[in-house]
């Protein structure tokens, strides 16, 4: 028996992309949407796993807001750099299964150690 928990949070950051070619590169912003899944197996006697307060709390503190990304990371902060970068900071403190990080309403990428053999890349 397992649950599934998600949590999203936004903030609202500035990058550019480095070793691109495009209008990215240039510095502009997004109001990032993140949205962080976890994999739990038990509950306590409340019928609760992890406190969602206790998580959007430590999202707060993670995330990045009002900042230059590129200033505050030693990677280009792509959509799929970000959302590998958040998996492995909240794997440290909670049972996190994948991290998806929203560029705009249209447009993410999504972040899981789950196997993807059957990638076609």
């Amino acid at each position: 028996m397992s649950w599934e928990l998600v949590v999203k949070q936004t903030f609202s950051s500035a990058h550019f992309l480095e070793n691109y070619r495009g209008k990215c590169e240039k510095m502009h912003g997004h109001t990032f949407r993140a949205e962080v899944y976890f994999e739990v197996h038990t509950l306590d006697k409340a019928g609760i796993s992890i406190d969602f307060t206790e998580i959007k709390s430590y999202l707060l503190d993670l995330l990045p807001d009002h900042k230059l990304l590129n200033d505050e990371f030693d990677f280009s902060p792509s959509a799929e750099n970000l959302s590998r970068y958040f998996y492995i900071k909240i794997k440290e403190k909670y049972p996190v299964s994948k991290v998806v990080i929203w560029e705009s309403e249209n447009a993410g990428a999504i972040y899981s150690e789950k196997d993807n053999s059957g990638d076609r890349r």
